[in-house]
């Protein structure tokens, strides 16, 4: 049993890059913790510690390090007063600011509506102290932690300019008009609290693919119990009760179809755009959508033990960890609050030095202080990691952690197991050849020796004969010949229907049908041959078997080599059966006849040359999977294979493999585009302000424009569509 607690603490308080990068300093520090990430645009912090610690340690180092958090299992805080709150203020600061700003806009248009004095004060105070009161709280905190952040940066701003203000006011002559810098102050405050509502309401957009899953959970469930209907709790429920799901209701949890047949709508889950059929023996997803028939359904999975709840899990973890380029934005975070306040203090004492009025030397400071708020620089990584996840996850392809993600941009090569990943893993009838007799006897009287077997092949030939409209009887005196085949009776003729040792055993030759025999097995098909038995027996056809490829295979290799990368095939089978899928699929580098344990060693020799992705479903491909640079689980495979993979996809659709690398390509990208803005913006702006070329007006416009365009800029990911994909299919 594992020692490490895993815990995801909401925390508030946090405005900028700093101070996510001072609450993850403060969580390490804390005895015990073993790893502490903190991202800034969800707002929470994934902790994880030792068993015997007490988490209630790691609120304490939050609240002193200036912050607020509270526990996973504290109730959970209606954002909605707050969301109100927030507008109030935005509102109240921008009905007291523009009868500021106003008159300076139209003066350049002669017109002189500018405000006295007092009428200024007036309007800027409340502004000031009672709307901005909440920068001078976090700035206060921020230094008594021996700290700074963005808060700080526009209190100082802001209280110099409207400090300057009152300066000038107090020395001009009774009855003059002096130039106040109240308007500076107070549209700054203002257009920072507009920006932070802006990027309130956007960040909650890219946490929308989590609200969407969890909406999906029911509260409620019909269970049947002696025969009567009851409704009840959803964690009242127990393993294997038995529940009544009628048709447009959602299923409350995982389970396996008892009674009815109906179809379910996964889309929400898997990605599967059409309705899946259901019918006794099938399972069901808890928060898929029942169709059109009533279902008696058996509980298989309660609470988190889900796949609902894992699905939340997995893609609650991917938004809370940071991908590696992240390193550097945090150690540029460090530094920059403290090197900004340095070249504010340059830019005011050079000003002065050269001669410049000191008001002029102070509002260019002020400028500096304002636009280099680091709030942008915070979000630009955690919020195209969140909406690329996001979207990611509402097309099936649940994407685990963030290194996963920004590693799968660059895979240069994917390697394919073969069977359950681009094949069905289920043998289909692909062959067959009559002698003596015509093919729809040939399949027929297979059909009938195989209608009470549960064998594969016997599904097989059953579906072929299904296929052709055939009609299969019984067989009379039908019994098994161990290791050899079946045999019984069809219409009045005594058949038999095995494989090449039953051929032996009856000394019979394969005749005519020898060449066609050899052919089948070069290409790694499993045969069987109907025989008639009797005085004289004779060989009246053969029939081959392989695995067919799965809807989508050639498409998905197709997209992939469209786009430079390179597919090998990585498989257990024998050489012909490997070489006939690889063929079909347009593959040239097949490794046949691997044993489990050499398919990490070649998964880490392909990785000298390149970034490589292992595509695998079992069991087996789990240590290839976690040698890979990528790995990718197909839906369907084994829990281990999806714990050694860094993507899974939810469903068994190869052409999920080409869409998990295009929406990492575009979120990576997305990344790069985020801090390439942030970075040039603060390169652009400090020194235009520094020069006096940009007033705070101007600066806090900006800055506000920065963080805001920085997370729409994220959010255009959530239109991504898998390419390939029809969604009517």
């Amino acid at each position: 049993m594992s020692d490490t607690l895993t815990l995801e603490l909401p925390i508030s308080g946090m405005t900028c890059a700093s101070c996510a990068g001072r609450v993850e300093r403060a969580l390490k520090k804390v005895e015990g913790v073993r790893l502490a990430s903190v991202n800034l645009a969800n707002e929470r912090a994934h902790v994880e510690l030792a068993q015997t610690m007490d988490p209630a340690q790691l609120v304490a180092a939050v609240e002193k390090a200036g912050y607020n958090a509270s526990l996973p299992d504290a109730p959970p805080v209606d954002p909605a007063p707050a969301l109100l709150r927030e507008r109030l203020a935005l509102a109240a600061a921008l009905v007291l600011a523009l009868p500021l700003i106003i008159p300076m806009l139209v003066q350049p248009l002669g017109l002189d509506w500018m405000l006295a004095p007092w009428q200024q004060w007036v309007l800027a105070t409340p502004v000031q102290f009672i709307l901005g009161a909440r920068f001078y709280i976090a700035a206060f905190k921020a230094v008594r932690a021996k700290a700074g952040n963005m808060d700080l940066l526009v209190a100082l701003g802001t209280s110099a300019g409207y400090g300057l203000s009152l300066y000038e006011w107090a020395q001009a002559p009774a009855g003059g008009m002096p130039h106040l810098y109240f308007e500076a102050s107070a549209v700054v405050i203002a257009l920072v609290l507009l920006g932070k509502y802006l990027e309130s309401r956007a960040k909650r957009q890219t946490a929308s693919a989590i609200r969407a899953l969890e909406q999906l959970r029911p509260e409620r469930a019909v269970r049947l119990r002696d025969g009567l209907e009851q409704d009840v709790a959803i964690d009242q429920l127990r393993l294997g009760d038995q529940l009544v799901v009628r048709p447009g209701e959602r299923f409350a949890v995982d389970a396996q179809v008892l009674e009815g047949r109906s179809h379910a709508d996964e889309s929400l889950i898997s990605g599967e755009s059409l309705p899946v059929a259901k019918q006794p023996g099938d399972r069901v997803i808890g928060g898929a959508i029942n169709g059109e028939g009533r279902l008696l359904v058996e509980a298989r999975a309660l609470g988190r033990e889900g796949t609902l709840a894992k699905i939340i899990r997995l893609v609650e973890d991917a938004q809370a960890a940071k991908a590696p380029i992240q390193k550097l934005v945090d150690r540029v975070s460090q530094v920059f609050v403290p090197a900004v306040l340095v070249l504010a203090m340059l830019t005011l004492v050079g000003w002065w030095l050269h001669g410049a009025p000191l008001e002029q030397a102070i509002i260019n400071a002020v400028a500096v202080l304002v636009i280099a708020c680091p709030c942008a620089l915070g979000l630009a990584t955690p919020a195209a990691i969140m909406a690329g996840t996001g979207v990611a996850a509402r097309h099936g392809i649940l994407i685990k952690d963030a290194e996963a993600l920004e590693r799968a941009h660059a895979v240069s090569r994917v390697v394919f197991d073969k069977t359950g990943t681009l094949t069905s893993g289920a043998p289909t009838l692909v062959h067959w050849q009559a002698h003596g007799i015509d093919e729809d006897n040939l399949l027929a009287w297979a059909g009938s020796l195989q209608k009470a077997s549960e064998h594969p092949l016997a599904k097989a030939v059953l579906s072929a004969c299904a296929a052709r409209g055939l009609d299969v009887e019984a067989p009379r005196d039908a019994h098994a010949m161990t290791g050899r085949g079946i045999s019984g009776t069809v219409q009045g003729r005594i058949l038999a229907l095995g494989n090449r040792r039953l051929l032996e055993d009856l000394e019979l030759q394969a005749g005519v049908l020898q060449a066609q025999a050899q052919a089948w097995e070069h290409e790694g098909r499993t045969l069987s041959w109907l025989i008639q038995q009797g005085d004289t027996p004779q060989v009246l056809g053969l029939l081959a078997f392989g695995d067919s490829l799965k809807p989508g295979a050639l498409e998905a290799i197709r997209q992939l080599q469209e786009r430079a990368v390179g597919c090998h095939l990585l498989t257990g089978d024998n050489q012909g059966s490997a070489r006939v899928v690889a063929q079909a699929l347009g593959i040239e580098d097949v490794h046949a006849q691997v044993l489990p344990a050499d398919k990490a060693a070649i998964v880490r020799q392909l990785r000298l040359d390149g970034v490589v992705a292992m595509v695998g479903d079992g069991v087996n491909d789990a240590p290839a999977l976690a040698a890979a640079d990528v790995g990718i689980a197909m839906g369907g495979g084994t829990d281990v294979a999806m714990q050694a993979a860094g993507i899974t996809l939810m469903r068994g659709d190869p052409r999920l493999v080409p869409a998990a690398l295009e929406i990492s390509r575009r979120t990576y990208a997305k990344i790069r585009q985020n801090l390439f803005w942030a970075f040039v913006y603060n390169l652009i702006g400090i020194p235009l302000a520094a020069f006096g070329l940009l007033n705070p007006v101007l600066a806090g416009a900006a800055m506000a424009l920065s963080s805001v365009s920085v997370v729409s800029n994220a959010l255009l990911l959530k239109t991504w569509k898998p390419g390939g994909l029809d969604e009517k299919e």
